[in-house]
C-alpha cells in the first residue's frame, strides 16, 4: 500500500501555521490563568466569616471609611503592645522591681556564704603565720572558693601516698574548720612530669589519686566529717603550676590542693 504524500500547503494556506501557533499559545495562557486563580479555602473561609460579622456594619456605612479606621485601630493596638512590652521590660530590668521573699533568701544566703569563705581564708593565713609553714603552704581565693595548696615535703615522702606524721597538726587545724561549715570539699592530687612505674603506683595517675584519699581518709576519720562532702582527684602531671625544668620547680608541682567549694561555683560536686 502506497502511502498518500503529503501536498505542501499552498501561499495561501500559510498563515493557517501562524494562526495554529497563536490558538496554541492563547490556550496554554488561560490554563495557566485557570491554575493561578484557584481558591485558598482558608482565604476564602476568613472573608467569608468577616461578611458575617454584624459589628463591621455598626460602626461605619462605607467601606472605605472602614478600611480607614481599622488600619488605625490595628496601628493603635500595634503601639500599646509595644508601650506594654517596653513597660514589663522596664520592670523587669528596673533596679527597683521588688524580689520574691525566695529570691531574698536566696541573695542573702550566696551573700553570706561568701563572707563565710573570706572569714575561712582569714583564718587559714593567720595559722599559716603563727605557724611559719608559708614557705610550704599557700592559701588564696579564686572563683572556685578557698584554695589551700600544700607542698609534697609536709604531706608525702618522695613517691609514697602515705601521710607524714608532721602533717597531722596542719590537717587537723583545716579537719576542725571543715566540721564546722557544709561546704563541699575538692581534694586534687598533682604530680611533676618524671615517670613513677611500681607495683602500687603504676604511673602519676594512681599516685596522685592516692596522694587525695589518704586526706580524706584523715578528715573523715579523725573528725567525723561527712564523706559525701569530699571528692578525691588525681591530675597527675596535667596541671603544672610552673614549668618542670629544675628541682625546685619540680617539688612545686608536688602538691594537693584542697579546694573549699564555692556555693556559687559553677563547678558543682554532686
Amino acid at each position: 500500500m502506497h502511502r498518500r504524500k503529503k501536498r505542501p500547503l499552498s501561499s495561501d494556506q500559510k498563515w493557517l501555521v501562524t494562526f495554529s501557533d497563536l490558538v496554541t499559545l492563547i490556550l496554554v495562557f488561560f490554563i495557566l490563568l485557570f491554575s493561578m486563580s484557584q481558591i485558598d479555602n482558608v482565604k476564602f473561609r476568613a472573608l467569608a466569616q468577616s461578611l458575617q460579622n454584624r459589628e463591621i456594619f455598626e460602626y461605619n456605612q462605607s467601606v472605605i471609611p472602614f478600611e480607614y479606621m481599622e488600619s488605625s485601630t490595628v496601628k493603635n493596638v500595634g503601639e500599646n503592645q509595644n508601650k506594654s512590652s517596653e513597660l514589663q521590660d522596664e520592670q523587669k530590668f528596673s533596679p527597683s522591681t521588688e524580689l520574691t521573699p525566695k529570691e531574698n533568701n536566696v541573695i542573702a544566703s550566696t551573700q553570706g556564704e561568701s563572707d563565710s569563705l573570706d572569714q575561712i581564708l582569714v583564718e587559714v593565713r593567720q595559722y599559716l603565720d603563727e605557724a611559719d609553714l608559708t614557705d610550704v603552704i599557700v592559701a588564696n581565693r579564686d572563683d572556685r572558693g578557698v584554695v589551700l595548696v600544700l607542698q609534697e615535703q609536709v604531706l608525702f615522702d618522695t613517691g609514697e601516698a602515705i601521710l607524714l606524721p608532721q602533717a597531722y597538726p596542719f590537717l587537723s587545724k583545716i579537719g576542725n574548720l571543715l566540721s564546722g561549715i557544709p561546704n563541699y570539699v575538692k581534694i586534687e592530687g598533682h604530680t611533676d612530669n618524671r615517670p613513677i612505674t611500681t607495683y602500687r603506683y603504676p604511673s602519676n595517675w594512681e599516685l596522685s589519686t592516692a596522694r587525695a584519699s589518704s586526706v580524706i581518709r584523715y578528715f573523715t576519720s579523725e573528725h567525723n566529717v561527712d564523706p559525701r562532702r569530699f571528692i578525691a582527684v588525681g591530675y597527675g602531671d596535667t596541671r603544672p603550676i610552673v614549668s618542670n625544668t629544675n628541682p625546685n620547680n619540680l617539688q612545686k608541682n608536688r602538691r594537693v590542693e584542697i579546694v573549699i567549694s564555692d556555693p556559687a561555683s559553677k563547678e558543682v560536686i554532686d
